[in-house]
């Protein structure tokens, strides 16, 4: 059995600003889809605002993330630590610009990038919009 498996991020409101940013941190090619570029839909059960993201998909190497826009009152807030996203790099070099890159764009590191207790070299930042990366780079076995 294939099986295949993206994340889905469902941002209170700022998909439209949030998949760019992705699309600039991994590059690769993304589509985003508006509400307001969808036929009308008979029985939706609420009113997107203008320029709400209804589905976007980011395809880039090694990294698939799928999202959109939540609609409704009392959303949860994206920045929480009962998830991350472990991003598993090939050089210590292409971990710490990941890490620089997130955290000059108006993020912040959540752990500094260094040897764990495992071995790997590891680290967390979490990103302008509230999305915890786990960067790490394998160690040598010894």
């Amino acid at each position: 059995m294939a099986i295949q498996c993206s994340p889905y991020i469902s941002f209170p409101g700022n998909a439209a600003e949030a998949f760019p940013y992705y699309h600039d941190l991994f590059g690769g090619q993304l589509e985003l889809m508006t509400y307001d570029s969808m036929p009308p839909m008979e029985g939706m059960p609420f009113t997107p605002p203008p320029g709400a993201v209804a589905h976007a998909t980011l395809e880039a190497p090694g990294i698939t993330l799928t999202g959109g826009d939540s609609m409704g009152e009392g959303l949860p807030q994206l920045a929480n630590d009962v998830y991350s996203f472990l991003l598993a790099f090939d050089s210590d070099d292409k971990a710490r610009s990941f890490i620089d890159k997130v955290s000059s764009g108006g993020g912040e590191i959540a752990m500094p990038f260094e040897r764990a207790p495992w071995g790997d070299d590891y680290g967390q930042v979490r990103d302008r919009f509230g999305i915890r990366w786990d960067v790490m780079v394998p160690g040598t076995p010894g």
